[in-house]
């Protein structure tokens, strides 16, 4: 008579390796409830596939390299003024994915740009999307390094197969010529094949400046705008400083000093704003 060791390690070789663990529990559970061969059968089918389903989405959330693990249930709706709970169920859907459309996210450090974005991923993965996560400073060392090494190889050959492509800090710092066109063409390539996320505290009108090309700016926007929502977070404090934390549990020469840093900032938004106004 074979041995449930030996019944284990034939399942291995059939490549059911999730119903080899759990067979010794299916065994002792078909034998308390009397299941039926069928029954027996019909349960360790769906282990197998519940199993690898899980496993897949382990894979694909590793590979997609978020931040963080945010989800849209950690959003929270009462720190922003910009979205109602009624656009982010229309986001949370998901069909502007398989419409091809792109998001951009525009506001100042701290105010859940990358938080929605990430949420946003991380549900995609959830429903059976590929998902790619990226900063804009990750993103132009991986074009640069694509042509030597087998690393950078796989990062871009993920991102190109993606279903959606998250940019962060898009336009954070300026670039040279070469990052441009190397940009250019992994924007080129997405079109019409992937949707993407962008986040910038920078408008595209910015954009231009810090590509040092005018060309290579408008072909860009000219893909990236075909279809797309633009969500700009305005008038809101960063969530970071409303939810800071402190070892302090009355008012301390830290928190005044994040009060300080806090109307520092605020302060320097407004100037800004009031010069382009003027300007």
């Amino acid at each position: 008579m074979m041995t449930l060791e030996s019944l284990q390690k034939q399942f291995k070789t059939l490549r059911l390796a999730e119903t080899s663990e759990y067979l010794p529990d299916l065994i002792r559970c078909a034998e308390s409830k009397d299941w039926t061969y069928r029954e027996l059968l019909t349960e360790m089918a769906s282990y197998e596939l519940k199993r690898r389903g899980e496993k897949q989405i382990e894979r694909q959330l590793k590979w997609a390299a978020f931040p963080a693990h945010t989800t849209l249930e950690m959003y929270n709706l009462n720190e922003q003024q910009t979205l109602s709970q009624k656009q982010i169920k229309q986001l949370s859907e998901l069909t502007w994915i398989d419409q091809l459309y792109n998001l951009v996210l525009l506001g100042t450090a701290g105010v859940g740009k990358t938080h929605l974005a990430t949420a946003l991923g991380i549900k995609a993965v959830h429903q059976g999307y590929q998902v790619m996560y990226i900063t804009m400073e990750e993103l132009i060392r991986h074009l640069k390094a694509e042509e030597f090494t087998r690393k950078a190889q796989i990062k871009m050959k993920r991102i190109r197969a993606a279903n959606l492509v998250i940019i962060d800090d898009l336009m954070f710092m300026a670039m040279d010529q070469r990052e441009a066109n190397l940009f250019f063409h992994l924007i080129n390539d997405l079109h019409d094949k992937a949707s993407i996320i962008l986040t910038s505290s920078k408008g595209p009108s910015e954009w231009g400046d810090l590509l040092g090309d005018q060309g290579i700016t408008t072909a860009i926007l000219d893909r990236i705008l075909h279809r797309i929502e633009v969500i700009q977070f305005q008038g809101e404090d960063s969530h970071r400083m409303k939810n800071r934390t402190s070892i302090f549990k009355e008012e301390s020469v830290q928190n005044q000093l994040a009060k300080s840093v806090h109307f520092y900032l605020t302060l320097t938004t407004y100037k800004q704003n009031y010069k382009k106004q003027r300007n």
